[in-house]
Formats: structure tokens, sequence, C-alpha cells
């Protein structure tokens, strides 16, 4: 996701039938799932500011860095549809710590990696428990508060992917300039390891319930206005990461930058993203189609602004938190639109954007790589502007019929 990357936590997986309702709500398990997201949100990000260092330290090219990216979005992938089927008889409390526990090995593999080979193992290891937790998260708090308390739930929980979009790349940046990419990696090994200590005090017993199946998403993905829906995450996913998971290589080479802008420039992404969010739900509730398009087709000229305007300071910082304003706004539009267009399958159709989503980032980061190997870093952000402003057309030409979003 980088997993994402935000909207992906209002994806339900297939495990969950209809528990008995809570009476009470347990708010020190919400809030450690919030801490969970925190520390997942963050090590997805950190190869984004670290990536120049790591391939330094490590005699690797920019390009086999970034797949350190690749890794995790591919496993992820896998591991979102499946891990509630190969976890269905274990109970959702040790599934949650057993995916925390991941986190942290992933972390500190990375901050020992001496190696690509060892980066891409702790990369994968962190794509299992990154899609494992996406796909049962929001299942998990449905048990732990009563209904009408959820949407107050899952806004805690979203605070953790809101304070990491914020502050995972710049700190990574400044800390990896002044101590090291690997302490990074070593702060984030110890904020995961506080969050594992704070589930095992908080999160109650989570029995199973019901068993998972693969059958409702094939049967969502056969449907045509789902098809079109997943073919803009494609472009869009792919388009971001293809550019973003280069940025820092770019400021540095284009305008400049030192690394104390660097982080100031990321910073603003950060802060962009997270009302990006904000205004991406307030036009989705008033017309889907432009929630929908308006924010690749933002992403398209922020792209083309690095591009064109892209040895000014002030022109990349503008276009960089333009960027991170659009992102943001990104999974809120496109998950409303994935839930209306399959209202009867709406945990599914969640699903199956989780698993496109990490595909889509696997193929913009290698894609993104080839491209900065073989043509130089400015080719990414070119075809970054190229398919997230296919996607925005797409919308206009192909998406949502009505102003209320029904396909």
């Amino acid at each position: 996701m980088t997993e994402p990357a935000t909207g992906v936590m209002d994806a339900i997986p297939l495990d969950l039938e209809k528990p008995d309702e809570r009476s009470d709500a347990a708010w020190g398990a919400v809030f450690s799932l919030a801490l969970g997201t925190f520390g997942l949100v963050t090590a997805e990000f950190l190869p984004a500011s670290l990536l120049t260092p790591i391939a330094h330290d490590l005699g690797i090219t920019e390009g086999a860095a970034g797949q350190a990216v690749t890794a995790t979005a591919i496993i992820g992938a896998i591991s979102a549809p499946t891990m509630a089927i190969i976890t269905k008889r274990v109970d959702r409390r040790i599934v949650m710590w057993g995916l925390t526990l991941l986190l942290i090995l992933s972390n500190v593999l990375a901050a020992v990696a001496w190696s690509l080979p060892v980066l891409l193992v702790a990369r994968v290891v962190l794509g299992i428990a990154l899609g494992g937790f996406w796909s049962m998260s929001a299942a998990l708090t449905m048990r732990l508060v009563p209904s009408h308390l959820l949407p107050r739930a899952m806004s805690i929980i979203l605070t953790g992917v809101s304070a990491a979009t914020v502050s995972a790349a710049p700190i990574g940046a400044y800390v990896g300039d002044i101590w090291g990419w690997r302490t990074a990696f070593m702060i984030a090994a110890v904020v995961a390891a506080l969050t594992l200590l704070v589930q095992l005090v908080t999160i109650p017993r989570l029995p199973p319930v019901g068993v998972a199946s693969f059958r409702s998403l094939l049967d969502v993905a056969r449907r045509p206005m789902i098809r079109i829906a997943l073919l803009v995450v494609v472009l869009v996913a792919s388009g971001h990461f293809a550019g973003f998971t280069y940025v820092r290589a770019f400021l540095e080479k284009v305008p400049a930058l030192d690394i104390e802008t660097i982080s100031l420039v990321l910073l603003a992404f950060g802060i962009g993203g997270f009302f990006g969010n904000i205004a991406g739900g307030f036009l989705a509730e008033r017309s889907l189609k432009a929630a929908v398009a308006l924010a690749p087709l933002l992403i398209a000229i922020a792209a083309i602004s690095l591009l064109v305007l892209g040895t000014s300071t002030v022109a990349s910082a503008i276009a960089v938190t333009l960027w991170g304003f659009a992102f943001g706004a990104v999974p809120v539009g496109l998950q409303t639109w994935l839930v209306r267009a399959a209202p009867d399958q709406a945990e599914s159709a969640g699903g199956l954007m989780v698993a496109t989503f990490q595909v889509a980032i696997a193929a913009g980061a290698i894609f993104g790589g080839l491209l900065v190997d073989n043509a130089g870093v400015a080719s990414a952000f070119a075809y970054s502007g190229a398919a997230t402003l296919l996607a925005a057309v797409t919308v206009f030409l192909l998406g949502p019929k009505r102003e209320t979003g029904t396909a």
C-alpha cells in the first residue's frame, strides 16, 4: 500500500457472518488496532523516503531498491484474500498477535539486511502482515463495539493511517540522514513491539465465525462495472507508485534539494493526504463520479507539473503537496464506487479492491524501477501522469452513471 496505503480499512473479510453483538465497547482493543495501522503504514512507506541511502549501502541501483515496495505489494495481494481461509479455525486475537509479530520481524530483518535478497525477505514478511491485517481488521472492529459505535471505532483506527501518512516519510528521511536508514527501521520495530504489548493486554477472545470462500470474490469480479472500477484502481495505484516510490531521487536530482527540505516536502505530502481524505469523503457524498475522477486527474497534473516545472523548489513542493492531497482522496471514492456497484456483495467487493490495489502497487513499482534504471527518474513521472490521466478519462466515460453513484 502502502499499502497503501487509507480506504482499504473498510474492507470486511469473508470469514464473518453474524456474530453476537457486544453490549459494551472494547476501546482499548480498538486503540491497539489503530496502533497496528500506524505501524504497518509506517513500515510500508519507509522505503520511499530511504531509497537513496538503502541503494548506496547495499550497492544496488535505486530501481532495484524500489522493488522492496514490489515485494510487499505482491505478497499483500496474496495474503489479503487468503488469510481468513488459512486461519479459519484460529482465534482472531491470536491471528492479530501473529500479524503484529510478523511486522516486528520484518522491521528487524530490514534493519540488519546486508543484501537485496535479505531486504526483500523482510518486505515479504511485511506483505503477509499487511494483507492479513487489512483483510481482517474491520471485521474485528465489528466484534469489539456495539453496531451504533462502529463508525466512531473505525474513525479511531483510521487515525493510525492518517498519522503514519503524515509522519512516516519525513521522519524516516530525517532519521535516516542523522542516524542511518537502519535506525529508522529499528525505531519502527520498537513501535511495533509496543503495539503487540497493548494488543496482548486489550484484545479479548474472538473465536472464528463462519467459513471463508473464494466463490463470492469470483462472482463479484464478473460484473462489468466492477471490472471498470478495478481497471481504474490498477491505473491509479500503478501510476502513483511508479512515480512516488522515486520521489526522493527526483527531488535530489532535479530541483537538487537537501535532505532537510526533502523531509519538509514529504511532510507536506502527508498533510495534503490527510486533508485529501476528508475532501474526498465530502465530495463523494455529493458527486461520486466527480470524486473518483478528480483525484487521479489532480495526480496527473502534479506529475506533469514536476516534469515541466520540477527545477523550481517552490513548484516541486506545491506539486508534491497536490499529489498527496489527490492520493488521499483516492480510496474514499473508489471504495464507495465498488460497494455501490455490488451492494449485495459489498464485503467481497472491498476484499477484491485490496488485492487489486496491492497488485497494482507491485506493477507500478516494477515498471517505475525499469524506467528509472533505463530512461531516468523523470520517465517514471511521465508514466504516472499518463496512467492517472487515463484513469480520470475512464471514469468520466464509463464510471458511475448517476450522481448517487449507482452503477
